[in-house]
């Protein structure tokens, strides 16, 4: 059976735009993602999610897993474990490799999981 895509609409707005901040995140106490170039998507009712250059994030601190997801709005998901000082944490980071046209822009892009680093900051330069 083919996966159903599903466009963005009144009923399922998603908006994807530049983040207007500098976003820092942090994990196991140290800076593990800093970028002037996220994009912030909104879906829906959830909250806003930022998501961050995969070239802004330190790679050392992620390791590729084989889980996937799949959301009918933006695509497949990959997954990365976040490994940094006591912070172990499988599929604690995604990634859209291939969004639908409708989330282009966060291709080679990934997110965190707010719960399981110190913080997602928005830093106002």
């Amino acid at each position: 059976m083919a996966k159903q895509v599903l466009q963005p609409g009144p009923d399922h707005p998603i908006t994807v735009e530049p983040t207007k901040a500098r976003v820092v995140v942090k994990a196991g106490g140290r800076v593990v993602a800093d970028s002037r170039n996220a994009f912030t998507l909104q879906e829906s009712t959830y909250p806003a999610v930022q998501y961050i250059p995969l070239a802004d994030v330190d790679a050392g601190v992620l390791e590729r897993t084989d889980h996937e997801t799949y959301c009918p709005y933006k695509g497949e998901a990959g997954y990365y474990s976040l490994n940094v000082g006591d912070v172990k944490a499988e599929n604690a980071v995604w990634t859209y490799e291939k969004p639908y046209d409708a989330v282009a822009p966060i291709k080679d892009h990934v997110a965190f999981y707010p719960n399981v680093v110190d913080s997602i900051e928005l830093v106002e330069d």
